[in-house]
């Protein structure tokens, strides 16, 4: 645990007592990016490994930015392998995002990974840097790990039949769909068909008492999340800057400069 967010309350226990949270997922390399989100007053960033660089040394830079604004991290993973979570975790990051999660099982898997004994088989080291490099006791640091979030993805139409299981699988704590891999597993049915869905699985995930994520591309997709009861709310700052500059090259630009609109 670092000295930053020794006298602050866990994610998860924000999450317990009914916060809404709110966060940026950042796909770019930006330590800058991290320390922004902190002085603005967000709650949280996710850390994209799965879509963006997977980079440890980066991703520890972009950690030691976050401790400094005392901001917490959350990583999202690109592959299921156990000891790309426990890299994470022992770099200082306090949860870690889990895709395609399909079944019960996939999702034990996931827990199991993040958790030490006797929840889940991660290794346990108090010299890591979230341990603060030893100086923190083996009691006071398997303490600080039980307050690791895990969240799991749901991006197939299999996912979502499975829901209900999935949220309620012991030491699961909120869910996210992942809307893009969806429509592709499905076939690109159409937003309506995919609307539904997702609306099926936020009210499982309610139904089984976890959090439902939602990934937003700006305030007013965050407020539609707010009004459908997303008690995690994670802007996508890519869709959220090219917005931005977009409309700072002013009407027509992309048309002019011949790149697509």
């Amino acid at each position: 645990m670092t000295a930053a967010r020794a006298d602050r309350r866990s994610l998860k226990a924000r999450l317990a007592a009914g916060e809404r949270l709110y966060g940026a997922l950042l796909r770019l390399p930006s330590e800058t990016l991290v320390e922004m989100a902190g002085v603005a007053g967000l709650d949280y960033v996710v850390i994209d490994c799965e879509h963006g660089p997977a980079d440890m040394a980066a991703l520890q830079h972009h950690l030691t930015a976050a401790a400094a604004q005392g901001i917490d991290v959350l990583v999202r993973v690109g592959t299921s392998e156990p000891a790309l979570a426990l890299r994470c975790l022992d770099l200082g990051a306090v949860g870690i995002i889990h895709p395609h999660v399909d079944s019960a099982r996939d999702a034990r898997r996931a827990v199991a990974s993040v958790h030490h004994p006797p929840l889940g088989t991660r290794g346990f080291a108090t010299y890591s840097r979230a341990g603060r490099f030893g100086t923190v006791s083996a009691a006071d640091h398997l303490a600080a790990s039980r307050d690791t979030l895990v969240v799991v993805m749901v991006e197939t139409e299999r996912a979502c039949a499975a829901t209900g299981e999935i949220a309620a699988t012991q030491g699961v704590d909120a869910v996210l769909v992942g809307p893009a891999d969806l429509a592709a597993d499905c076939l690109f049915p159409g937003q309506g068909v995919i609307d539904g869905l997702v609306a099926e699985v936020h009210r499982a995930t309610r139904e089984a008492g976890r959090a439902v994520m939602t990934i937003v591309p700006g305030a007013e997709g965050a407020r539609a999340a707010e009004r459908a009861g997303a008690q995690l709310v994670l802007h996508n700052m890519a869709h959220v800057l090219m917005d931005t500059f977009r409309s700072l090259a002013g009407p027509g630009a992309a048309e002019d400069s011949g790149r697509p609109s």
